[in-house]
């Protein structure tokens, strides 16, 4: 009798919080062969707004993935992932509509221009408020490859999301929809769904709607579906099933995420403590069961610990699941239920996220280490980066971007961020500032029942962030408005400094700077011996202020001593009080993460080759850490082991951001080194630089531009078996640098003017590429550079080069700059006349215009071709071309160039065509993080 009356009354709550939402009734029916799903669906559309509706818009994001032309494509474009242009027609997926009708009448519906995903369909009579629409749709969807998102059709059935058409939202006097852009940001209210699905019958199909019915009729097996207050339509139909329930008294959580192996007993108790807890931090889930794939989980990962191989186990047992499944739980737990915007207000939703991570491991694992195990080792434990706790990753990670001014405001809308910023720095950064307002306000529980208040107020109802600042602002005394107007509404750099400190009896007069006139507050603290003796908050203010903090035992003064607050650079945070400096000084090996505590030196051991030199090795005396930093030396000394010579580098450089406009840094600097450029002669290079940096504010725009100019002093031994022309010089140069690198469109252009004793000389030089939507690829390249004086005529070691410049200014990483033979003097270098074959003449005193181009012809070979003028002193431009054949391995970094015909004719008939083959080969270590980083940043 008792569950009769409690199955009674969940029956009508549930009835009472759907009241006002969307109805559909969808029978859909999979047909493997083609990858298609065939749907009829019914839209019972009800309008709650105050307004008369004359449309209504459904997001269709199955046919997000129809071209390469749409939102979804050129995101891919934009993050360099080119799995999309290059796939197969077949592979992508579309939505073909047969009809959509309103009580047997046709409804004229049409795409918003820019935004092939969404479905605007225009009423035959208004909509006013509180009356409803019944919308029939007939419609196929082409479920694409699950190589592009992860979701899809793969080697083991469907994984479908978004796949069903579905009511935008009407909020705000408008309709807020937009266009798939792999965000996983749908925004849609909750909605009430009966779901018939047809599927042959030797697939599983795995949701976490409520099972009604299943029955297998021939070939066919048939489920009926049905669920209350719904918002996402995830759905795996599959061959082979890997999911298992674990069953809990608040949750059933459906999952296949990777477990390690972990036994059975053990994942249940870990699945059910984390129900408790997000029962206990949010409240109620609405639903009785929540799926959770692989597939959610490697779309938002936790960084770190997803690039650990499997076997590799530096944590406590059950940690990493442990991590992972609290992270997609919560995800999935939040966007079922809390209906903001994830488009536009994110930041709240990852900020909970977050702050749940960090509070999880601060209770159940608050002595974990960032490097797990790995910290106790011989070795890798005298790194700073094994003192910090797991928890330290997270600031950690946000400042990487603050340092290399790439970080965007937390309230900036999802598709405006820059890949590392939306999967990574923003929801860090959020995170770790709910932590740091909950250590502002003194009192552990406002955050805490703050966001638990704002969850069960809110849940499955569209609400804002605002209403998330009223809940805080109501259980504090203290003023809170500087956290969403400051540290969410602007990305200016959080940094302090101390200026001042004086004694006046027994209190210390402490003088702080804000500089950078960010309105929050800061924490001082009184320090011996590392242990903190006491701590103040000062109160946001814009750029300085003096307090007082009693000076009893105090060693050292610190602001942000327990990094609580992302600051941008917390190494001047430091005053001496009774010590002799402000901070210790510690020498470390190795790359490290910084110790703000202390004034650091890193040495490392840095190797480099050439054919001269042979390997060379030698300590690196530096101060750069992981985290970019302003102010940087070098100092790197090396042993050549051929030469049996003394070489290396020496640098000292500042860098000054500049933080929301088109000026986006300045850098100067110094710089020499000294090494072969041939056997037993060596040179000696001096250059002083200043570039300044511009860069589209849009910071997911790839335009770039900067203005540079150096002075290069190069000093060469000289050797009367072996002379060189020119052995001593000095260049001034100015050049102006403009690049928009993109996948699918690719420009650089350049203007360089140099000046020296005996020479001065411009030229242009601008590329062009071009990916064409058939996946053919044109690149064309031109280059043009005259003399302006020329006084070294006697000598081509500063003329212009048709094919292998000299490279005077020692900008070319060559493996061998002296050789004419051999295969390092095969080694092609783009620059200047850009020819493959080697002709005559090779070089130009008085100007020299070349065109390089090539196109496809399949898949990574291209042909290629080379036009120019040479124009020596005393005799006739003279005209020289030459084809071949390119195979680009990796563009730009490994390619290999085949001539085939030239002035000199038939090339692949002439003898030693081996000799002929150029290569470029990029072993730089940084010019290969580039390619990986383009994605990121």
């Amino acid at each position: 009798m008792k569950y009769r009356i409690s199955l009674f009354f969940i029956l009508v709550f549930s009835c009472l919080i759907s009241l006002g939402q969307s109805s559909m009734r969808v029978d859909a029916n999979l047909h493997p062969e083609n990858r298609t799903i065939e749907i009829s669906q019914e839209i019972t559309y009800k309008n709650t707004s105050k307004q008369i509706l004359q449309e209504i818009y459904l997001t269709d994001w199955a046919n997000s993935f129809r071209d390469k032309q749409t939102p979804l494509a050129k995101r891919f474009e934009e993050e360099f992932q080119r799995n999309f242009h290059y796939a197969k027609g077949d592979d992508r997926g579309n939505t073909q509509v047969f009809s959509i009708s309103n009580q047997n009448q046709v409804l004229n519906w049409s795409r918003p221009e820019q935004h092939p995903d969404i479905v605007k369909i225009d009423l035959t009579q208004p909509l006013f408020p509180d009356e409803e629409v019944r919308i029939k749709l007939q419609y196929r969807i082409k479920v694409p490859k699950d190589k592009f998102t992860r979701y899809g059709h793969g080697r083991n059935g469907f994984k479908l999301r978004y796949w069903l058409m579905l009511p935008s939202v009407f909020q705000d006097g408008e309709w807020q929809f937009y266009s798939n852009k792999d965000l996983n940001d749908l925004f849609v209210l909750p909605y009430d769904i009966d779901l018939n699905l047809k599927v042959p019958k030797e697939y599983s199909v795995i949701s976490d709607f409520t099972k009604v019915e299943e029955n297998i009729t021939g070939n066919t097996k048939e489920f009926r579906f049905s669920e209350k207050n719904q918002v996402d339509t995830k759905l795996h139909i599959i061959n082979f099933s890997n999911f298992k329930t674990i069953e809990t008294d608040k949750l059933n959580i459906i999952t296949n995420i990777e477990d390690g192996g972990l036994r059975p007993e053990m994942k249940a108790l870990i699945v059910d403590r984390i129900t408790h807890y997000l029962d206990f931090r949010l409240g109620e889930f609405p639903h009785d069961n929540l799926m959770i794939s692989e597939e959610d989980y490697l779309s938002n990962p936790v960084y770190g610990l997803n690039q650990l191989p499997s076997f590799i186990r530096p944590f406590p047992d059950g940690f990493q699941y442990d991590i992972k499944l609290l992270k997609t739980i919560t995800r999935s737990y939040l966007e079922n239920t809390l209906m903001l915007n994830p488009r536009k207000e994110s930041w709240l939703t990852e900020g909970i996220i977050t702050y749940f991570l960090m509070d999880y491991v601060e209770k159940f694992y608050k002595n974990t280490k960032l490097l797990g195990s790995f910290s106790e080792i011989v070795g890798i434990r005298w790194f700073h980066a094994a003192d910090l706790k797991f928890n330290d990753r997270y600031p950690l990670l946000y400042l990487n971007m603050a340092r290399v001014n790439l970080d965007q405001a937390l309230d900036e809308e999802n598709d405006k961020l820059i890949k590392f910023n939306k999967n990574i720095a923003n929801p860090y950064k959020a995170g770790v500032g709910l932590n740091y307002l909950k250590d502002y306000l003194q009192d552990d529980e406002v955050i805490n029942k703050s966001i638990k208040e704002f969850y069960t107020q809110n849940r499955l109802k569209p609400t804002t962030t605002n209403s998330f600042k009223e809940i805080i602002a109501k259980n504090t005394n203290k003023d809170t408005d500087w956290f969403f107007e400051e540290y969410v509404g602007n990305n200016i750099n959080i940094d302090f400094k101390i200026t001042k400190v004086k004694k006046k009896g027994d209190s210390l007069r402490v003088t702080i700077k804000n500089k950078t006139g960010k309105n929050i507050p800061i924490s001082l603290y009184g320090i011996k011996d590392k242990n903190i003796v006491s701590k103040i908050w000062v109160d946001h203010f814009v750029e300085e202020k003096t307090v007082s903090i009693s000076a009893k035992n105090v060693e050292r003064l610190a602001l942000n001593y327990e990094a609580v607050i992302p600051e941008f650079n917390q190494r001047d945070n430091y005053k001496k009080v009774t010590t002799w400096l402000d901070k210790p000084i510690q020498l470390r090996l190795l790359l490290d993460i910084e110790d703000p505590y202390y004034q650091q030196i890193f040495v490392i051991p840095e190797f480099d080759y050439n054919l001269y030199d042979g390997f060379t090795l030698g300590p690196k005396l530096y101060n750069k850490t992981i985290l970019a930093r302003n102010f940087n030396y070098k100092i790197a000394p090396k042993y050549g082991f051929k030469s049996g010579a003394l070489l290396g580098s020496a640098s000292v450089s500042y860098s000054q951001p500049y933080q929301n406009q088109e000026l986006y840094g300045v850098r100067f600097g110094l710089s020499g080194t000294r090494f072969s450029y041939a056997k037993d002669l060596y040179y000696h290079k001096v250059s002083p630089y200043l570039i300044i940096g511009f860069r589209d504010k849009d910071l997911r725009s790839n335009e770039k531009q900067s203005i540079s100019i150096r002075s290069i002093n190069v000093f060469r031994d000289r050797d009367v078996l072996n002379t060189v022309d020119e052995p001593d010089y000095s260049v001034l140069n100015a050049r102006y640098n403009f690049s928009d690198r993109n996948f699918a469109d690719y420009f650089t252009g350049t203007f360089d003017y140099q000046v020296a004793k005996k020479f001065s000389k411009v030229s242009v030089t601008s590329k062009w590429r071009k990916l064409f939507l058939n996946n053919r690829q044109i690149e064309l390249r031109f280059f043009a550079g005259a003399f302006l004086f020329n006084d070294a005529k006697d000598s081509d070691y500063f003329s212009f080069a048709l094919d292998r410049p000299t490279d005077y200014l020692f900008d070319y990483n060559y493996y061998g700059r002296s050789e004419d033979q051999g295969l390092f003097s095969q080694q092609y270098i783009e620059a200047e006349g850009g020819f493959k074959s080697q002709l005559q003449p090779a070089f130009a005193n008085q100007w020299l215009t070349s065109l390089n181009g090539s196109f496809t012809l399949w898949n990574w070979i291209h042909a290629y071709g080379d036009v120019g003028l040479v124009k020596n002193k005393g005799s006739k431009a003279q005209f020289l071309y030459d084809t071949g054949v390119r195979v680009s391995l990796v563009q730009d970094y490994f390619e290999l160039f085949f001539p085939v015909y030239s002035n000199l004719g038939w090339e692949v008939a002439q003898p030693d065509y081996d000799q002929k083959i150029r290569f470029i080969v990029s072993l730089d270590f940084g010019t290969l993080i580039k390619l990986f980083k383009r994605r990121w940043y």
